[in-house]
């Protein structure tokens, strides 16, 4: 059987490293598509696996996109799995974000997992792949200045069910949604630190504790599994019960 690749974007960092590492752990080839080049590099060096490929690429430049592709097959033959998780965010009053600053969010949350499911369908297809979108509990409740990455989100979350209308059966599609994760270990050396969690921040929780990475990455290799085969079309929340609380203040 030959070995399974999986296409991380943004998988240099955060969420994105660990689901990287978590696949790469159990066994699969892995490509990270991102676009800090520091942040790549280090990561490259960090795993030094043959197992492991890292291509620099824009998701939200459809070109590099298309690149990224024929790269990514040219170096291990087949694309089984995309992780849609690479997003920025811009959370300022609204009356003072400006039309570009909303656009970009657009462009790499919502326009980036359009542009690498269109590009990777094909291999996908021919592989019964499966594609994760990474959501978030902000596309469906909110706070103050963030209207840029709620409604971008949203949008992950519309284009996750029309997909997997649109590419099923070949190709399963799902997102997750995580909450309060911390990632703050999880970056490039010169911006890494380790968050100072309180209790009050695990225990509002009903789960008890603030959100880890392998949690995310734990659901995202389960999704990908072939024994899961019945699952399209789904999102997943990941937030320690928190989007369920009531809360008055």
């Amino acid at each position: 059987m030959k070995q399974k690749v999986v296409v991380v974007t943004g998988g240099a960092q955060g969420i994105g490293r660990g689901i990287a590492e978590k696949f790469l752990k159990e066994g699969w080839k892995v490509v990270i598509w991102e676009v800090d080049d520091e942040a790549g590099r280090e990561m490259k060096e960090q795993q030094n696996s043959d197992d492991f490929a890292y291509l620099l690429c824009n998701v939200a430049h459809e070109a590099a996109v298309r690149s990224a592709v024929q790269k990514t097959v040219s170096l291990f033959g087949r694309i089984d799995v995309l992780v849609n998780n690479a997003a920025v965010a811009k959370n300022k009053p609204v009356t003072e974000l400006s039309l570009e600053e909303w656009q970009h969010v657009i462009d790499v949350n919502l326009n980036g997992p359009f542009l690498c499911s269109k590009y990777c369908a094909g291999e996908l297809k021919k592989n019964r792949g499966v594609i994760i979108n990474l959501c978030s509990t902000r596309a469906f409740q909110s706070e103050p200045d963030t209207e840029a990455y709620s409604a971008s989100k949203g949008g992950v979350y519309a284009l996750t069910h029309s997909l997997a209308m649109s590419l099923g059966p070949e190709v399963r599609v799902n997102s997750i949604s995580p909450g309060w994760i911390d990632v703050s270990a999880l970056k490039k050396k010169s911006v890494a630190s380790e968050e100072k969690l309180t209790k009050e921040d695990h225990w509002q929780h009903p789960a008890g504790r603030v959100g880890k990475v392998e949690d995310i990455a734990a659901m995202a290799f389960f999704l990908a599994q072939s024994e899961n085969s019945f699952i399209t079309g789904q999102n997943f929340v990941v937030d320690g019960g928190m989007t369920r609380k009531m809360i008055y203040l």
